[in-house]
């Protein structure tokens, strides 16, 4: 349950969405490989790669160590793409990639929760020229992605602005809860991964989805409810259900500055220790 319609004369509320395996079921960046390949911004071998790294992240077998490995990857082969060209690509393809793995029930919360008067939020690893569009799509009131650095010419240089992963996510929905004056306390946070369990202890009600094991028994062990999403379904098929119209998307990630990502690389550390066989997949 998600709780009463939300009282304006009272602290405003939230919930959180992390993107890829919550709402959407693939992963968003990856999702668009063949789509950047038709449009000569990567090669046959680097598609291959990727189809490759989809597979593993579905599988759930992707460690910290291979999510490291491949964000070095990904960083190094877009140094050089025109970030327009890339938006535009995005534009173009967004509804036939993206519409029919949005989970059925996460398309449902989303809607339940601006019912209920609270804004939706989306946090997410993936790049914010993939994930604005998407949150657009959602109807989401804001957005937090990793962004890239871009160069006078208009094309990524190849580095990190901001990476929103693990307590950077945190990071920024503090940093948001402090300009919107969201109650955290109140607030609502959804994900799959254990790398994510510090925006879940930001907020009153955290929530597993589809979680993986380390997640499953975090979870278990602090009693946060486990849901289980399995119904992609084209936003089109669920009209006149899911009928509100978009909403633009607002990047907040530039709220959170390098200490947050420094704090990232020790949180992980320390996660990896044998003293915290929980946070192991």
């Amino acid at each position: 349950m998600l709780g009463p319609v939300e009282n304006h004369s009272l602290p405003r509320t939230a919930a959180f969405f992390d993107l890829d395996k919550t709402v959407i079921a693939k992963s968003s960046t990856l999702t668009f490989s063949k789509s950047f390949y038709q449009g000569g911004l990567i090669n046959r071998r680097a598609v291959l790669r990727t189809a490759y790294a989809q597979f593993v992240f579905l599988a759930g077998g992707a460690d910290h160590d291979q999510m490291e490995r491949m964000r070095e990857y990904l960083s190094a082969l877009c140094k050089g793409w025109n970030v327009q060209q890339v938006r535009e690509i995005v534009a173009e393809t967004l509804h036939d990639l993206i519409d029919p793995i949005i989970y059925d029930e996460a398309a449902s919360l989303i809607e339940e929760h601006h019912t209920a008067g609270r804004d939706v939020v989306i946090v997410s690893t993936s790049g914010a020229e993939v994930v604005e569009p998407i949150g657009e799509l959602l109807g989401a009131d804001r957005v937090v992605a990793t962004r890239m650095v871009v160069g006078a010419d208009g094309c990524f240089t190849g580095e990190i602005e901001y990476y929103a992963y693990g307590p950077t996510k945190a990071e920024a929905i503090k940093a948001l809860a402090k300009s919107e004056g969201y109650d955290l306390s109140r607030c609502y946070a959804y994900s799959d991964s254990i790398t994510d369990t510090p925006m879940l202890e930001t907020v009153g009600h955290p929530h597993a989805v589809n979680p993986d094991r380390a997640l499953r028994r975090e979870a278990t062990a602090r009693e946060w409810p486990i849901l289980v999403f399995s119904r992609p379904v084209r936003l089109k098929q669920r009209l006149p259900t899911f009928s509100m119209p978009p909403r633009p998307a607002l990047v907040a990630a530039a709220a959170v500055g390098a200490a947050a990502a420094t704090a990232g690389l020790v949180w992980y550390a320390s996660r990896r220790r044998p003293s915290a066989p929980a946070s192991r997949a």
